[in-house]
């Protein structure tokens, strides 16, 4: 027990000595290692306690216990000191002059594509019009069959639409808003739908897996193709300014009888010609028309008593024909030497 009892105040004595001669945290890290690690001395004088009288044991172990606590007290305790010390150092080394201007941190902002969607929002709400929102997951019927598309309608095979089961598919357009609307709500209807779409094509710099479009329809009682004219004329004036020209031109949509393409006086060219408008001097803008008595008759709105009229455009297009960006894939790359250019 004398034996032992030496060794643990031999071992206290060496500890307390290379403490003192420690001057930085790493040296107090090597010091704990070293003396109560697996293989310090420590760690041996429990080794050793099995060869002591069993009577002597408890009494021993209590006290390499205590030695034990003693030496990571005193580890720990000269750590927190070093540790501010050398925060402290650092601190006078690093000393900060309050007078200084501080550093303008990066604000962030919309996407471009929202700030189009946005502001053609809010001309359409200026315009009278309300917004709602529809399912970005809907039914066939929602968004193929209650718009008047034929089961052999081209858009219905899996290489134009995600389908998620026979029934459930992701809307290939906000145009299913539409019969929703109706469904639920009595005449005048004024709505415009903005959201997100999906289409199963091949992503190139004109086409994209997912897209934005709003929608924009209006029943009422004599609702005539000349309020539909007028609405569009007035809507791309407020969105583009008011030199802008618009042409229409026929065109066929299941959901729509008469159709139309609405068209733009190139923004870049002014009509002269060039890559962006084909050389036609043209851009198109959107499909719209007189929404189908069929449509109507799905939302349960008598076509005999009941007209309306109805719009779609995509909003990416949108955003490259006013900016003139050359890919839609920019807009889903999140490189920010790109998205920082619009403010």
């Amino acid at each position: 027990m004398t034996s032992l009892l030496h060794q643990i105040e031999q071992l206290r004595s060496a500890f307390i000595q290379e403490l003192q001669k420690a001057s930085h945290t790493k040296d107090l890290e090597n010091l704990k290692v070293k003396y109560l690690g697996k293989k310090g001395p420590v760690q041996s004088l429990m080794l050793e306690l099995k060869h002591s009288p069993s009577e002597e044991r408890p009494h021993l172990g209590k006290l390499i216990n205590d030695l034990k606590e003693e030496l990571v007290s005193h580890c720990d305790n000269s750590l927190a000191c070093f540790k501010e010390q050398e925060m402290r150092q650092r601190f006078e080394k690093e000393r900060l002059d309050p007078a200084l201007p501080g550093r303008e941190n990066f604000l962030g902002r919309s996407h471009p594509v929202i700030q189009a969607l946005e502001k053609a929002v809010d001309i359409l709400i200026g315009m009278g019009f309300s917004v709602r929102l529809g399912p970005n997951l809907d039914t066939d019927y929602y968004n193929f069959e209650g718009l008047n598309f034929s089961p052999d309608h081209p858009a219905r095979e899996m290489q134009d639409t995600f389908y998620v089961s026979t029934d459930w598919l992701l809307r290939t357009h906000t145009s299913n808003v539409q019969v929703h609307t109706m469904e639920e709500t009595k005449p005048p209807v004024r709505v415009v739908a903005p959201g997100r779409c999906f289409r199963n094509e091949t992503i190139s710099a004109r086409s994209h897996v997912f897209f934005h479009q709003i929608e924009g329809f209006y029943v009422d009682r004599h609702v005539t193709f000349a309020d539909l004219l007028a609405t569009m004329d007035e809507f791309w004036k407020k969105l583009l300014g008011e030199e802008v020209e618009t042409r229409f031109r026929p065109s066929y949509f299941p959901f729509t009888e008469p159709g139309l393409e609405v068209d733009v006086r190139c923004t870049s060219c002014k009509g002269a010609g060039c890559r962006l408008c084909k050389h036609t001097g043209w851009l198109e803008v959107c499909g719209a028309g007189m929404i189908h008595p069929i449509v109507l008759k799905k939302g349960g709105f008598d076509p005999e008593i009941y007209s309306g009229y109805a719009w779609g455009m995509g909003i990416e297009r949108l955003t490259i024909l006013q900016h003139k960006i050359p890919d839609i894939r920019y807009f889903t790359q999140n490189d920010m030497r790109f998205l920082r250019q619009f403010s």
